[in-house]
């Protein structure tokens, strides 16, 4: 028998204002915690979330959706894809939004046009987000936005740098693109070929502008661009047609499986690399580092585009500013492969 369960358990469960108690701040403190109210100091923040663990506090979320008028649920809508780059953004916003006490809720469509994102735009309204998050990173995806409603705060990840009036988080693409261009051209070669990704993805237009406007300014030849898709059987393709050129010594590929086909082509072909020919990437895939060689790539900070989304969502749930930019700056990894 447990004899001390009178004294120390009670027949109710933990109440926000026993979270306030503990952690020694008002319960409306407590309240802008569970929102993720951007004004609250993060010292504070800490102190309530251990208070909350400590008591095993689980806030009763159809009431406080009665009370706020809105849910804790955010809505994402995605590609069903497996590529990194959205995978990778997908991942980061989910963890962010759970720090904040958010839930997630994720609609994946097969297609990235109109009425696809159109319709989970929908569902996600239906269902009473306080807020959306979708990774628009086509030209489609991104001109079925201007359709939806606006009732509900809506941000934009990976979508057109250049749309106004929306709430935009993006990489700097055309600035990755010239971090790779210059450090190949820094390291003598007279011009850099590039492998494109699909015409219609805002990341691989930005990276070609890039690439393109690099060249220009340095005053040297821009060669034709060699068009493929994120696979590394497509940059295997276009690998094996750079490696016939032997003016071809240097490639920036759109990313780092087109870099990963174009290194087995070369390879294939008995051009060493980064002995006869120089190859850098974009993104930083985990498997980067352990390429042969290791890959020279643009990493991309994927948790700082997806603190930035969440920060600017939890502006437009709080009604504030939510037509705003914020592009977030790549880094360039210096491996083996250049």
């Amino acid at each position: 028998m447990d004899h001390t369960s009178s004294s120390t358990r009670t027949n109710r469960d933990p109440a926000m204002t026993d979270v306030a108690r503990l952690a020694g701040v008002s319960h409306q403190t407590v309240s802008r915690v569970l929102n993720g109210h951007p004004n609250v100091r993060e010292q504070t923040r800490l102190r309530v979330r251990a208070a909350i663990e400590q008591l095993g506090y689980r806030p009763n979320r159809a009431a406080r959706t009665l009370a706020t008028g809105r849910s804790q649920l955010i809505g994402v809508v995605a590609q069903n894809s497996t590529l990194f780059g959205p995978s990778s953004l997908l991942a980061a916003f989910e963890l962010a939004a759970a720090a904040q006490g958010f839930v997630v809720s994720v609609r994946r469509v097969r297609v990235l046009d109109r009425g696809s994102i159109t319709a989970a735009v929908e569902h996600h309204r239906e269902q009473r987000a306080a807020g959306i998050v979708v990774i628009a990173p086509t030209a489609a995806a991104d001109a079925a936005l201007t359709e939806v409603p606006t009732d509900v705060p809506l941000v934009t990840v990976d979508g057109d740098p250049e749309r106004a009036g929306a709430a935009l988080v993006t990489v700097d693409q055309e600035a990755g693109a010239r971090l790779a261009t210059r450090h190949l051209l820094d390291a003598g070669h007279e011009t850099v070929w590039h492998v494109s990704g699909p015409e219609d993805w805002f990341d691989a237009a930005g990276r070609q502008r890039g690439w393109r406007q690099t060249l220009e300014e340095a005053g040297v030849e821009v060669p034709p661009v060699s068009p493929a898709d994120w696979s590394a059987a497509s940059g295997y393709r276009a690998g094996l047609m750079l490696a016939r050129m032997p003016e071809v010594t240097a490639v920036f590929a759109a990313n780092d499986h087109l870099a990963l086909g174009i290194l087995r082509a070369m390879s294939e072909r008995g051009r060493s690399v980064p002995g006869d020919v120089s190859v850098v990437g974009f993104d930083d895939v985990p498997e980067a580092g352990y390429f042969i060689p290791p890959l020279t790539t643009v990493r991309p900070d994927f948790d700082t585009v997806a603190a930035e989304a969440l920060s600017l969502l939890l502006s437009g749930i709080s009604g504030e500013q939510r037509a705003e930019r914020r592009i977030v700056t790549p880094t360039l990894v210096e491996r083996e492969s250049a």
